[in-house]
Formats: C-alpha cells, sequence, structure tokens
C-alpha cells in the first residue's frame, strides 16, 4: 500500500485505506479515524464508497446549518477571492457587519465582541477580562463543567482526567456542583472574579440547568462584585432553540419578544457579563467569540489581548451567512419542534437499557445504563453518527436544518439497538 502524499487533484484517486494509512503515519496519535467522509448535504454525510450516513454528531455541534450549505460556500468563496485576512488594527466591512449582527442577536446587556478562533480561545479570553475587570483571581466553575483544553480553558474544566497530567493550572477554580444553588452561593464571596456556567452542560452529559439556577447566579455575582460568564460554546447560536441557550432563562422566553427568529428573546432574560461562542457561529470555518458588556469591553488596556488570526474577513464571511439562514430558514424554531420530536421518540422508546433522555432543542443526551462507546458504534454501523458524553451519555447534535423523516429514521435506528 503506498502511503504517498497527495496533491492536489491528485487526492480523488487515494483509497480509502491509503487516506487512512496517512492519518495514522503523519496525524498526532490522538485519534483513530476508521471511515473516510467525501461529502456532505444538509443532515447527511457520504463516505468514500458513497454510503449516506444520518449525522447527529455535526463535529460535535460545528456543523449547525447543514453540510454543503450553498450560503455559506458561496459567501467563503467570495470572500477568499476579495481578502482573507485583516488585521483588527484595520477596519473591515464584513468584520464590522458581523459583530453588529452578533451582539443583536445576542442582545443587550452584550455590546462588545472580541473574536478568535475557538471555544477555547474565547473561554481564555473571558479569564483575561474578568480578572482585569474585577482585580480578582478565583474563578467558581461547575462540576461536570467543560471549558476547552489549552490551560487557561482547562482550569475551568472539572474531569480530573483532562486536568491532572497538566497541572497546576494557570487559573485558581472552585468546582461545586451543577445546578445547586446553595453551593454555588457558599462558594462566591469577594475573592471570586467569576461564575463560569455552562447553561446546558455538553461534555458532562448534556444537563439543562433548571429555570431558577443562573438568575440566581446573576443575582449572587452582582451581589458580591463578580461577573457571570455564561460558556455556550456547544449550546448557542440556536443548538436549543434560542440564539443563546440563556435567552430561554427568565420569565419570558425566547420566543415572545422581537421581530424575528434571530433577534427574538425574552425582555428579561439571566444577562451576563460575558457569553463565549464558537461551534456553530461559523457552520465550520474555525471561529470563536467572546461577548461582553461595554464596561467589562472597557477594562482591558490597550495591547492587554489580540489574536493574529481572529476576526479574519473569512470567517466573518461565513458568520454572517449563518446568522442569515438561521434568520431566514426560521431554524431557531426548527431546533424546538425537530428537538422535541427526538427527544418524545426516544423516550417512547420504553427501553430498559435508557435511564434518561434530557436535553433542550437539538441537544440530546440519551443517558444508559451501559457505556455508550458500544452504542455508539453499532449505530455508526448502521449509518448513524454521534458522539459520547461521557461514560454512559449518547450526545444528538445533529445540525439545525434536519427534517422531520430524519428525525423518525434516527428513532428508528436508535430502536433497531436498544430495544
Amino acid at each position: 500500500m503506498s502511503t504517498a502524499l497527495v496533491g492536489t487533484g491528485e487526492a480523488e484517486g487515494v483509497s480509502a485505506e491509503e487516506v487512512l494509512a496517512l492519518e495514522h503515519a503523519h496525524g498526532s496519535g490522538l485519534f483513530s479515524p476508521a471511515l473516510v467522509f467525501e461529502r456532505g448535504e444538509g443532515a447527511l454525510l457520504y463516505d468514500d464508497a458513497g454510503r449516506e450516513y444520518i449525522d447527529c454528531a455535526a463535529g460535535i455541534g460545528v456543523v449547525s446549518v447543514g453540510h454543503g450549505n450553498p450560503r455559506v460556500a458561496a459567501a467563503i468563496a467570495e470572500q477568499a477571492g476579495r481578502l482573507l485576512v485583516c488585521s483588527p488594527s484595520y477596519g473591515n466591512r464584513v468584520r464590522a457587519e458581523f459583530q453588529r449582527r452578533l451582539v443583536a442577536a445576542a442582545g443587550p446587556p452584550l455590546e462588545r465582541v472580541f473574536l478568535s478562533n475557538s471555544g477555547s480561545e474565547a473561554n481564555e479570553a473571558a479569564i483575561k477580562w474578568a480578572k482585569v475587570a474585577t482585580g480578582r483571581r478565583r474563578f467558581v466553575a461547575a462540576q461536570r463543567g467543560f471549558a476547552g483544553r489549552t490551560a487557561g480553558a482547562l482550569s475551568l474544566t472539572a474531569s480530573r482526567a483532562y486536568r491532572e497530567p497538566f497541572e497546576p493550572l494557570a487559573a485558581d477554580v472552585t468546582f461545586v456542583p451543577f445546578d445547586d444553588a446553595a453551593a454555588l452561593e457558599a462558594a462566591v464571596d469577594d475573592d471570586t472574579a467569576a461564575v463560569v456556567l455552562e447553561p446546558v452542560q455538553g461534555e458532562g452529559g448534556i444537563h439543562p440547568a433548571s429555570p431558577g439556577y443562573l438568575q440566581r447566579a446573576r443575582e449572587l455575582t452582582r451581589e458580591r462584585g463578580a461577573l457571570l460568564v455564561l460558556d455556550e460554546v456547544q449550546c448557542g447560536v440556536g443548538r436549543t432553540g434560542t440564539f443563546l441557550a440563556a435567552h430561554a432563562f427568565g420569565a419570558q422566553s425566547a420566543g415572545e419578544a422581537g421581530s424575528g427568529p434571530q433577534t427574538a428573546l425574552g425582555a428579561d432574560w439571566v444577562g451576563a457579563d460575558i457569553v463565549t461562542l464558537a461551534k456553530g457561529l461559523a457552520g465550520g470555518v474555525p471561529i470563536g467569540a467572546t461577548l461582553m458588556t461595554d464596561e467589562v469591553a472597557r477594562a482591558m488596556p490597550r495591547g492587554g489581548h489580540g489574536s493574529t488570526f481572529g476576526g479574519n474577513p473569512l470567517a466573518c464571511a461565513a458568520g454572517l451567512a449563518v446568522l442569515d439562514e438561521i434568520d431566514e430558514r426560521g431554524l431557531l424554531e426548527n431546533a424546538r419542534l425537530m428537538g422535541e420530536r427526538l427527544r418524545q421518540g426516544l423516550i417512547g422508546l420504553g427501553s430498559r437499557r435508557v435511564r434518561a433522555v434530557r436535553g433542550a432543542g437539538l441537544m440530546i443526551g440519551l443517558e444508559l445504563r451501559e457505556r455508550a462507546g458500544p452504542l455508539v458504534a453499532a449505530l455508526r454501523a448502521r449509518g448513524l453518527l454521534t458522539v459520547a458524553a461521557g461514560a454512559n451519555v449518547i450526545r444528538f447534535l445533529p445540525p439545525l436544518v434536519i427534517d422531520a423523516a430524519q428525525v423518525d429514521r434516527v428513532i428508528e435506528l436508535v430502536a433497531s439497538e436498544v430495544l
């Protein structure tokens, strides 16, 4: 078997076996790919043999508006031919419009954006801004939480398996049980720079916060001079049926005010000092965003933070296309409707192997009474791609464009394995 490198135009003649051999020979060794995918369309992927898969992994929630999305592809192609890089030291129309649209979608009190290239980078920026805005150094985060794998973000990630090999880490963090207001109250004090929470925990097993939990976190941080940071890297950008998952936390739900699906949000949503976004924000193009209040933004001195590639026009053009798709195709409503269809369908299976089904919108966790890995593999063999969330939870994170027939097929495939 040849493992020669391929150039542009030669890749189509390389077999799947040769592709995998190259991956194993020259990759980092951290991954063990077993399939080779060639193209995608909407919620579907196709491997090198042309076999079709329903993609309920979506690059772990990245492919928000579908594979091969024509609007995103056209925006990328046009921008690539115009301008790829423009330092934030200079103005750019695409970046300026994307930032305007993004803060409009998130809503007050968020007014400013720092653009980067990943969720970890977005959370790293949040750590620095929280420190400089408060003059404090200690953080409170939730057990089962996941903020990323870079040194600062890893400090906010609770799992010992992720943390231990790299300690000591960059930030002093106290971890409290998720969704436990009393534990949060006991942990937040006059030394706390910020409380960092995911409104819906992703990697930790798809655990949505209860309605009053984020409200109490907001009250506590205001009382004690700390910031509230909401990590929406996985649950944001429409994944749960509102643009921010936190938009659903308040007396009004996110669909009850505003003029359209992108900007609609309850006037009294829980609010935050900082919100981090990434995964689905540019439909697959690397991006990260740290949204913040004007007061927090102004605390950072000039030169206190930066990014070479952050806010590049290519990613911003893709991000604008994603926001247009969410608006014009009603994808927030689709996420709510298809998510509820999927959730109820999985509950309706009544399998003894299933302990619980939970989530919001198209962010669903199937908790098993056994390890998730074998079932993830079995579903993949049947043409359904999912991803584990911890030892015994399977995540369903399909593109927001998934339709009813595809959801029903997902339920059938799961039934074929768990019943």
